[in-house]
């Protein structure tokens, strides 16, 4: 089993865990066993959510607001894991939201802050945590790409490069890593409906994607922790129907992909 087994010192730290995905890995660790550290932005459901994780599967689970895009409240974040005696063996990035529009009209502070959160903060808590589980020869890290990062999109252009820095990273980690006990899974979930779109300005989008390619977002975690429990390198989540659909994205023609991307993620016009 490529997770390590649960210790009492021993937390999954789960970021993005307030709602969707980030949610639903976090249950999937508990039902494992596996004591968690739950962040986000938004206190309250992390705290409700660490409540009912304990009384129902007798876990230890804590919550912790952070905005991750922030390497000073990043460095709180670890102190403050530090100082409650938790030692992170499973960490799992989750974290994010996307700008869907036009480059030109979303703005400088927007598009950094959604690279520090996309990218500088993934790879900000690996290079944290990586090393102690290394020597500890014991340590799973799973990261949260996006079939998004199969392919240039415009109008959804800085979401799908960080998207695929995410996956390039976790994909070359995990070459790196072989033989040391310690393992990285990329997960490319196709689109899962979630407050993801709501939040990230992304209906038009989801609207134009076929119906059969969407899975729940527990399905999307339950295939990621299985992938991860095997020691997988990257998995695109929620069955062959999803596979066969975004796939193939990786080796099409750059100018194919360009033009269906733009097809797809284009705002809706006035």
């Amino acid at each position: 089993m490529a997770l390590p087994e649960p210790s009492e010192q021993s937390t999954a730290l789960v970021t993005g865990a307030s709602s969707g995905i980030g949610e639903q890995l976090a249950r999937g660790l508990s039902r494992r066993g596996h004591g968690l550290t739950l962040v986000a932005r938004r206190i309250e459901p992390l705290e409700r959510l660490a409540s009912e994780l304990e009384r129902e599967h007798g876990v230890r689970a804590e919550a912790i607001s952070a905005d991750l895009a922030d390497s000073g409240t990043r460095d709180e974040l670890a102190a403050e894991v530090e100082r409650r005696g938790r030692t992170v063996e499973v960490l799992v990035n989750c974290a994010g939201y996307g700008i869907y529009g036009a480059f030109l009209d979303s703005g400088l502070e927007k598009e950094l802050h959604q690279l520090r959160l996309l990218v500088e903060a993934v790879v900000d808590l690996t290079a944290r945590y990586l090393p102690g589980m290394v020597e500890r020869q014991r340590g799973a890290i799973i990261n949260l790409s996006s079939t998004a990062g199969l392919q240039p999109l415009p109008f959804n252009a800085s979401y799908s490069a960080a998207k695929a820095y995410v996956d390039f990273l976790s994909e070359a980690l995990h070459s790196e890593l072989r033989g040391t006990g310690v393992t990285v899974t990329s997960v490319m979930p196709g689109p899962v409906r979630t407050g993801f779109q709501e939040a990230s300005g992304a209906d038009h989008f989801t609207a134009r994607m076929p119906g059969l390619a969407f899975k729940p977002a527990e399905r999307v975690a339950e295939d990621a922790l299985r992938a991860a429990e095997r020691g997988r390198r990257a998995i695109i989540p929620g069955g062959p129907v999803v596979k066969m659909a975004f796939g193939p994205n990786r080796l099409a023609p750059r100018r194919l992909q360009l033009a269906v991307g733009k097809r797809l993620a284009a705002p809706p016009e006035d």
